[in-house]
């Protein structure tokens, strides 16, 4: 019953996405409208600067936090992956915004930071660590996932519900990073043919 619950306030959170609700508040273009087109925290940062993109980032994972901790307080530890998967859906499909949003994993790390605070500072410098050497926001993001995913599984006692909420979450990540996969494959393509 809890769970039916809180799925769709999640959703809702997830909804709100912070980086169109600021650049609206200072007279800006719509984030999406240019660079990836996409709403996040690192688009913001191309367009408006470092200050502007760590105030999205602090907001991105404080609502995963309290999220977070909403869902380790009224649910069993199992199911609480699926809440993360749901805050994911909302920030990507945001109801708020023509369901064009960002690629959730600002999100999917603050919601970990409850659940494996280990885990969540580890995967911050191996996003650091990977971002240094191949100077690609997304790739390093990757790197952070997988981190992300396995101190999930392993703080959710390796049951198979939260495993494979956890999966699915970051198997929807990748998904979300599509386009910038296909970019870098036809930008590498086209370099080896010039």
């Amino acid at each position: 019953m809890m769970l039916a619950m809180l799925l769709p306030a999640t959703y809702l959170a997830g909804s709100v996405n912070f980086p169109i609700l600021l650049f609206s508040m200072l007279g800006r273009d719509d984030p999406r409208y240019h660079f990836s087109g996409n709403a996040g925290a690192t688009n913001v940062y191309r367009q408006a600067g470092l200050w502007w993109a760590g105030v999205v980032l602090l907001l991105d994972l404080g609502r995963a936090v309290v999220v977070s901790g909403a869902a380790l307080d009224l649910l069993p530890k199992q199911y609480v992956p699926w809440v993360g998967l749901v805050l994911v859906l909302g920030n990507h499909f945001p109801c708020f915004h023509q369901f064009r949003g960002g690629k959730g994993v600002a999100s999917y790390l603050g919601f970990t930071a409850l659940l494996s605070p280990v885990s969540a500072m580890i995967s911050a410098l191996v996003w650091l660590m990977a971002y240094g050497i191949v100077r690609i926001p997304f790739i390093a993001s990757f790197f952070m996932m997988a981190v992300l995913m396995v101190g999930t599984i392993i703080a959710c006692g390796y049951h198979p519900s939260a495993t494979a909420g956890t999966i699915a979450t970051a198997l929807f990540i990748f998904y979300n990073h599509e386009q910038n996969i296909m970019d870098l494959f036809s930008s590498s393509h086209s370099d080896k043919r010039g």
